[in-house]
């Protein structure tokens, strides 16, 4: 299951501003290779709540492994936080059509050479199909990427979720005015309108737009041609075979594999939704991730679910 890879070399983030059409600029960090020719360019798109440093381990990894790697926070979130949450306005959509969309415009115009490509973990892995610019992409990698729609919760843990996420989140954000999940130690504080687009988010995605627009949601999202290797682990609770069943039917106009990982698979007890991007992955999945990456070949064919073609 997992490769040999040598230990990348130490490469450090340069900070940068991303500016987006609607004039906010969001906080992120370039990773430069240094290799004189990239294997090619990766965006990075954050899971809801998480700080993209959380992520900066694995971008380290593919930076020392020869990839030129972007990492950024979406708006509302540390580096791109306002100075008020209250009454931002902040929804998940705006992450996909203004800020991913930024991202990858920044990106691709750093770019040096092979692929244009996109991590996406959690919600960064649906959000690439509302971003016009995702159009560039050459290859996707995501893992555990849905929308938190909760009839797709694992059935073991759906009441604790429904009462955490669907109860508690939605009765917080209206105390406060945005959801404080930093002082809870339950990820970071999210704008309320992110918090209810999770907490309220119906089965069907494109049902919270108004129906005019509708069409142009789904659209957006079969536009997306690049090829797409949705990652999902067996204990999972989010990220479960249903809901990444359900995020891969919006991209219909790309060649999409589902790969259905265990924990056993590296040797573990656990994995769960977000542990991947703990360095302890680096000799493991990790480097299984750079022959897709790198080269297009799946690395987990005897575990693919589906093989759907655009």
């Amino acid at each position: 299951m997992t490769q040999t890879a040598t230990p990348p070399a130490a490469v450090e983030g340069q900070p940068v501003g991303i500016p987006c059409r609607d004039g906010v600029t969001l906080g992120g960090h370039l990773f430069r290779t240094a290799d004189l020719t990239p294997s090619g360019s990766i965006l990075i798109n954050c899971a809801t709540g998480v700080l993209a440093r959380y992520y900066h381990r694995y971008a380290r990894f593919l930076a020392g492994h020869g990839f030129d790697v972007l990492t950024y926070d979406y708006r509302g979130i540390g580096l791109s936080r306002p100075a008020r949450l209250r009454g931002s306005g902040i929804r998940w959509d705006h992450w996909g059509t203004l800020d991913c969309d930024a991202a990858l415009r920044f990106l691709d115009s750093q770019h040096r050479g092979g692929p244009l490509m996109l991590v996406g973990h959690s919600i960064g892995g649906f959000l690439p199909g509302l971003a016009p610019a995702a159009s560039r992409l050459d290859r996707i990698l995501t893992m555990g990427a849905q929308y938190a729609w909760c009839g797709d919760y694992a059935a073991d843990k759906r009441a604790g979720l429904l009462l955490k996420w669907h109860l508690a989140m939605p009765l917080l954000t209206l105390l406060y005015g945005y959801f404080p999940g930093r002082r809870l130690g339950w990820l970071e504080d999210l704008p309320a309108g992110v918090a209810r687009d999770w907490s309220f988010r119906g089965r069907r995605f494109e049902r919270s737009h108004p129906p005019a627009d509708r069409p142009g949601v789904l659209a957006s999202m079969a536009a997306v041609t690049a090829p797409l290797l949705a990652v999902t682990m067996a204990d999972d609770e989010f990220g479960t075979v249903p809901a990444i069943t359900r995020t891969l039917a919006y991209y219909r106009g790309a060649e999409r594999t589902m790969v259905r990982l265990s924990p056993a698979d590296y040797g573990r007890d656990r994995i769960g939704h977000f542990t991947l991007f703990h360095d302890s992955h680096a000799a493991g999945f990790w480097a299984d991730t750079l022959r897709w990456l790198r080269d297009g070949h799946n690395p987990w064919p005897q575990h693919s679910t589906a093989v759907i073609g655009g």
